[in-house]
């Protein structure tokens, strides 16, 4: 078994591969983080890991990177997360590529990063001043039918953000604008979808590519049903939620 070992940083979110997460750094753990990985060469990849923190767990902020007033008591890289900080993050998560690490003047980052690939968490190291974790690579397989999964996935996705955006929406997405690669629409759809992060978790491990496909239909189908039931709710009503498109 192959593992890595890379930077640790919990989210209230769930990255996917593909999709890009900004980030504004303010606590200091992840500032040292960000410190640390800008002694990596640009020619070399600037990578950390992203978790999500389980329900329950989380005294972080909602907004990634953003300060935390009642975290301000307990300092170092486990505050908030307990003493066995490995119990309070999903056990799969996905490695962050750091196109850019921008330092403020007042010492804070700003940080754009990529997903690349999915790892499974299996050790949490904390002696430092910001967590660590050994990872393994999960590598993606297709399974059964997943081309034509996607195929039905991308059209009831069309119907879902057209319910979300109202009929008179020019901006929604056309067939050019829409990958068909599978494995690509199933990340993309996951991390599109209003969806709380336990129903996100799931998606991001899912054991195949046609697998978070099947769930994504009959979330997208159940969802847009719900969304015409109400047809009197506004559309900036229906896509306010925690979760950007990142």
């Amino acid at each position: 078994m192959t593992t890595v070992r890379l930077p640790l940083f919990p989210l209230n979110t769930v990255l996917f591969p593909g999709l890009v997460l900004p980030l504004n750094v303010f606590e200091e753990r992840y500032r040292a983080m960000m410190r640390e990985l800008l002694k990596t060469s640009e020619d070399e990849p600037r990578r950390f890991a992203v978790v999500a923190i389980r329900d329950g767990h989380e005294v972080a902020p909602t907004a990634p990177g953003m300060p935390d007033p009642t975290a301000l008591p307990q300092r170092g890289p486990t505050a908030g997360f307990g003493t066995d900080p490995v119990k309070a993050f999903h056990k799969v998560g996905c490695i962050a590529d750091a196109a850019t690490i921008r330092e403020g003047t007042d010492g804070s980052f700003e940080v754009l990063a990529t997903g690349t690939t999915r790892v499974k968490l299996l050790s949490v190291e904390a002696s430092g001043p910001f967590l660590t974790a050994e990872l393994e690579p999960l590598e993606e397989e297709p399974g059964d039918e997943a081309a034509p999964l996607a195929k039905g996935v991308l059209r009831s996705f069309r119907q879902y953000q057209k319910r979300l955006a109202g009929a008179r929406e020019r901006s929604l997405a056309t067939g050019a604008d829409l990958p068909d690669e599978p494995g690509v629409v199933s990340y993309l759809v996951a991390a599109a979808m209003m969806l709380d992060t336990p129903a996100k978790q799931r998606l991001l491990q899912a054991p195949d590519t046609a697998s978070r496909l099947r769930d994504e239909l009959k979330l997208l189908r159940s969802e847009t049903a719900i969304i015409r039931s109400l047809p009197s709710l506004p559309a900036s009503e229906l896509t306010r939620g925690p979760m950007s498109l990142n």
